[in-house]
């Protein structure tokens, strides 16, 4: 028999083992929370840190009514109040992620020890408080190890969490910062994205589907998965009835309707003015860098701070310039592809075709991905021969189709898409009012209305030269000579006649007449007081059109006429506030008097006569524009591009049209008057229609105090023979002429008018049946005359003399 001492020595030597592990596990817990504390496995946010946490915020862009247009971020979130979440939210978290959230201390205990016991069978451990902290710390970690650490930070940041914040605080972080799936962070944006709703509006169901993607937000996405979202959404209900928050009637109501999502994601592709969006990019950008944000002593971050950007955009006439481009551009797209260039593909055979085709093939991420590879050029070649399945543009509502196409047929596709920029000016304050830079932000990513971007301008530059001709003394009676007359050496053909005339029919004589009068270096020198500030090159052609300007500063400088004289920068932000809405700046337009009230009203008259009598005249007609307008077309070599720029008394806008590649250039069209203006008009209809804009369609040009009773130039007495009037087989309106000029010169563009008659819109069908001929237009029918000799007597009331 034992002795009581050996048998005591035997149970106490099990006890001692335990009490040595377990004191040497709970050291090592002390002195791993001493470590952590320490900052040995990454530093702890601070009191102050917690506080302020650095979230990033999405920054939004709103238009001139407040409607929302789009955002800046990196991580789409914007914060909300508590006060600003629905108690549906709070509550269905609650039940479903944290029952005893305000019973305990950051840690719950009990359910820790029922997730040990039971494996996490019965529900996990983690807290709601637990879980913002590893929201904050950004932390998750693959291996046991690591993860063991990061849990204990979690701890320490929840228990600080608690001491330091009210439970209300601490749920309003939460919701603010976890993601909700497809890239949307925070409450407020989930309920926008989602259901359309602010927070505070959210119902019990939209609130239940909303928690249940916290449990797995690709898993349960409504829109991905509406199944699974549905029966995580019943769940969550009943664990609301559970907590007793809602009533197992209602529960049973609700969990039997099917989820009613009202999707929105908005994303750089998205939302309103996508291209003028891209552009306040870069100015927010800029204005971040040169002002300090006090609260953290650093610039702003567009994509953290949550500034709210207040633009000009009028909504609805964002919407009706979109409209107007969308119902020109498909049919002018019918046009251009009914040429037979284009559908025998021809236009690819031509030396630039060639060059830009293989410089298009080499800028894809196909070829460089292959060069990477090491493919050979051969073999990357053949590739783009062969027919994949692929999305591409389409004038349709969803602005894309499937196809089967080859990459070398997409690329070639997609250059053949007719580009346009439309931009809509308030010409008294300077107000961007509609912006719209091409024909696709999605597809096409440059922008056509951006200052950045030049295109020859045509005659819509005359105005300006003509503008100049006025403040010396110019009148529009003044007889200026017929052609041909020299350009820098170039002989320049047309009739010449009263200035109005040859203004409102785009006479080349007379503009050139002009330059050489008044010389290139003072006509550029007006034009950059004018607001044109690429620099112009300095050669007479430019008195056709010749430079490369934007749309941007054309209609800068187009302002000074319904302006009486005052040149307005176009400007797009209002004022920019911080995230609580305290107001950081206040913008508004640069202006200065550059012509006298009466000479802008003398142009405005002239412009009147573009549109009631010359290049400009199917506003009238065919699309039945009878408000008080004026505007000038222009047209560039061989169609390559379109232009109109016009404005009523309270509105001004331009339009350019044509392709990215000037090489591909419409063959059979009266040039700005069928390229571009259709979609000015298409627009004007629209915003003349809608009585909420305040702008008056009955609107008249005011003439100065000094000019009440005089008649400026009277149109009506015009006699058809007047040389400035194009004569027989003399076209009308049209595309443009390049004369061939010696090396070293400049370019010199002439503008031909092809007859266009004013009641009729473009016809696809007409310029389907002539894209097999040449346009030869001295060989007119009798019948053809005759119709255009009617429309002489029709327009002036006078007989051919």
């Amino acid at each position: 028999m034992r002795e009581p001492s050996e048998i005591k020595q035997e149970i106490s030597k099990p006890v001692r083992v335990f009490w040595k592990v377990f004191f040497c596990f709970w050291g090592a817990v002390v002195l791993l929370i001493l470590l952590i504390y320490a900052g040995l496995f990454g530093k702890l946010p601070s009191i102050q840190e917690l506080q302020n946490p650095s979230m990033m915020s999405s920054s939004e862009i709103y238009a001139d009514d407040g409607t929302l247009m789009g955002k800046f971020y990196q991580k789409d979130r914007i914060n909300v109040k508590y006060q600003d979440i629905s108690q549906n939210i709070i509550q269905a978290l609650i039940a479903t992620e944290d029952e005893r959230f305000y019973q305990h201390s950051g840690i719950d205990i009990k359910s820790l020890m029922r997730a040990i016991i039971f494996l996490g069978s019965e529900g996990g451990a983690s807290t709601i408080t637990q879980q913002t902290a590893k929201a904050l710390l950004g932390q998750e970690s693959r291996k046991s190890v690591m993860r063991m650490i990061e849990k204990l930070k979690e701890w320490i940041v929840a228990i600080k969490l608690e001491r330091n914040f009210t439970k209300e605080e601490i749920i309003t972080l939460y919701l603010n910062m976890v993601n909700y799936g497809d890239e949307t962070y925070g409450i407020r944006n989930a309920s926008k994205t989602y259901f359309q709703r602010e927070p505070s509006q959210l119902s019990v169901e939209e609130s239940a589907v909303l928690v249940g993607l916290l449990k797995g937000s690709t898993r349960y996405n409504p829109r991905r998965n509406p199944k699974a979202a549905m029966a995580r959404r019943n769940t969550v209900l009943e664990q609301m009835v559970r907590n007793n928050f809602l009533d197992k009637e209602k529960a049973k109501a609700l969990k039997i309707q099917p989820i009613e999502l009202k999707y929105l994601k908005l994303d750089e592709n998205s939302g309103m003015a996508p291209y003028l969006r891209e552009v306040m990019r870069e100015d927010i950008k800029r204005w971040c860098k040169e002002n300090i944000n006090p609260n953290t002593g650093e610039p702003y971050n567009m994509y953290k701070d949550g500034l709210k950007i207040y633009t000009t955009i009028n909504p609805r006439m964002q919407e009706y310039a979109e409209i107007a481009v969308y119902r020109h551009m498909q049919n002018l797209q019918k046009v251009f592809n009914s040429q037979q260039n284009i559908k025998d593909g021809s236009i690819w055979k031509s030396k630039d075709g060639k060059v830009v085709l293989e410089n298009s093939i080499r800028q894809t991420d196909r070829w460089k991905n292959m060069k990477e590879d090491g493919v050979s050029e051969d073999e990357i070649r053949k590739s783009f021969m062969e027919p994949v399945s692929m999305k591409i543009f389409a004038w349709n509502e969803k602005r894309e189709k499937d196809t089967l196409m080859s990459p070398l047929d997409s690329i070639r596709y997609h250059k053949q898409i007719m580009q346009i920029g439309l931009l809509s000016v308030d010409p008294m304050t300077g107000e961007i009012k509609a912006w719209v830079g091409g024909s696709n932000f999605k597809r096409f990513k440059f922008d056509h209305a951006n200052f950045k971007t030049k295109r020859q301008v045509g005659s819509t530059f005359k105005p300006i030269l003509y503008t100049l001709g006025v403040k010396n003394g110019f009148k529009p009676e003044t007889i200026l000579p017929n052609g041909p007359i020299d350009m820098g050496g170039k002989m320049i053909t047309g009739n010449g006649g009263p200035m109005a005339l040859c203004l409102a029919f785009s006479q080349n004589p007379g503009a050139v007449y002009l330059i050489n009068t008044l010389g290139v270096d003072k006509t550029i020198s007006f034009a950059k007081e004018c607001g044109i500030r690429t620099p112009i090159p300095p050669y007479p052609s430019i008195a056709l059109g010749s430079a490369d300007l934007s749309l941007f500063e054309m209609i800068q400088a187009y302002t000074m006429f319904p302006g009486r004289g005052f040149n307005v920068k176009p400007y797009f932000i209002s004022r920019i506030e911080d995230r609580n809405g305290n107001v950081l700046a206040n913008f508004r337009a640069e202006t200065k008097e550059v012509i006298s009230e009466t000479e802008a009203y003398i142009m405005t008259t002239m412009l009147q006569g573009v549109v009631n009598f010359g290049t400009g005249r199917a506003l009238r007609g065919a699309y039945g524009i009878s408000n008080e307008v004026a505007g000038k077309t222009g047209t560039t070599n061989d169609n390559a591009d379109g232009w109109f720029i016009g404005f009523s008394p309270q509105l001004l806008s331009g339009v350019w049209v044509g392709c990215d590649d000037p090489f591909l250039k419409m063959l059979y069209t009266s040039g700005g008057s069928q390229m571009a203006m259709p979609a000015w008009a298409y627009y004007y209809q629209q915003v003349f229609n809608d009585k909420t804009l305040n702008i008056d369609p009955a609107a008249r040009f005011l003439a100065p105090s000094s000019m009440q009773n005089d008649i400026l130039f009277d149109y009506n007495q015009i006699n058809t023979s007047d040389e400035a009037i194009p004569s027989e087989g003399i076209p009308l309106d049209g595309k443009a002429v390049e004369i061939p000029i010696s090396d070293g010169s400049e370019k010199v563009v002439t503008e031909s008018q092809i007859f266009e008659d004013p009641n009729e819109e473009i016809d696809v069908q007409k310029n389907n049946s002539n894209s097999n001929k040449e346009l030869d237009v001295q060989s007119n029918t009798d019948s053809t005359k005759k119709r255009r000799s009617g429309f002489i007597k029709r327009m002036f009331k006078r007989k051919n003399q």
